[in-house]
């Protein structure tokens, strides 16, 4: 029985690595998902920039930021910049529209919330991704 549990546990294992391997990820390329169609009119979340958000928001704010992402600092997390400051966004891969590159000379438009914190980075969690102008 513990052998049939051992080899169950490698094969999820690797089921799930091959999973994520296959995965789409880095912000200069399309999604592996199509975007969901969604709402593109005007919005009341307020428009920010990255250093008044950093030093007046609260936590669980939501946002809208515009500017740049200039770095892939690994993982979901950027570093996004405008002409303010710079803040380290999290952004998942299906946020990126589908079919468009985005790379650091890309305007972007980012909805989302901030994470504030009392120690240590505070981050701005990505929702929407919209492209201004390439």
């Amino acid at each position: 029985m513990k052998r049939i549990l051992q080899i169950s546990c490698i094969t999820t294992l690797l089921a799930a690595s091959a999973f994520a391997v296959g995965q789409t990820t880095g912000y200069t390329g399309p999604s592996a998902k199509a975007a969901p169609a969604g709402y593109t009119g005007p919005s009341s979340v307020p428009l920010m920039k990255a250093k008044d958000l950093l030093d007046k928001g609260k936590d669980d704010q939501f946002a809208r930021l515009q500017g740049k992402i200039v770095s892939h600092k690994g993982g979901e997390d950027y570093e996004f910049a405008d002409a303010s400051g710079k803040i380290t966004v999290e952004i998942d891969v299906e946020h990126f529209p589908a079919g468009v590159t985005v790379d650091q000379n890309t305007v972007v438009e980012l909805t989302g919330e901030f994470d504030k914190e009392t120690f240590g980075e505070s981050t701005f969690e990505v929702k929407q991704l919209k492209v201004v102008s390439k």
